[in-house]
């Protein structure tokens, strides 16, 4: 009997020669284009053109009669296009409502840090606000300077006997 060989448990599988693939999301994204399309102005013009024709071509050539009056074919179809495009619509609107969800979460997270940015700038302002109450300003500085400047000079001039007549 022929030996088979060994495969290392240790090294990854190697792919197989005819390896089907398929995207989960493929199904989904056709839903989705099929859906928009289905709510443009270009598919009704479409289907308002194909059911005058249809009626037409039923009612005027008799030779082409595959679907006599009641136009029974017609309802199959659309009765079969509406069985289709419901559920692939709501499964395209259930894909935008993930979508929207995940945003939403996103905003709201957003929300959250930029509230939590604008109380701690708020905190941090109110410190600076309370830490420059107590530093001097410049206009109290000049004042400052000013009295201690004027008492200064009172006193030069008190001790100064050439200026006993000036009035302080």
């Amino acid at each position: 009997m022929p030996e088979l060989p060994r495969r290392r448990l240790d090294q990854p599988r190697q792919p197989g020669r005819f390896r089907f693939e398929l995207d989960p999301e493929a199904f989904g994204r056709f839903s989705e284009r099929l859906a928009r399309f289905l709510g443009t102005g270009k598919f009704l013009f479409w289907q308002t053109l194909l059911v005058i024709v249809w009626i037409t071509l039923n009612l005027v050539a008799v030779s082409l009669q595959w679907d006599p009056y009641p136009f029974i074919l017609l309802n199959l179809a659309f009765s079969t296009q509406a069985a289709y495009a419901a559920p692939l619509i709501l499964l395209a609107q259930n894909r935008q409502d993930d979508r929207d969800r995940v945003s939403l979460e996103e905003d709201r997270a957003r929300a959250a840090q930029t509230k939590a940015d604008t109380e701690y700038m708020a905190r941090e302002l109110a410190a600076l606000r309370l830490a420059l109450g107590e530093v001097a300003t410049r206009d109290f500085l000049r004042g400052e300077l000013d009295r201690v400047f004027r008492e200064q000079r009172r006193k030069a001039l008190k001790d100064d006997p050439r200026w006993d007549d000036v009035p302080s």
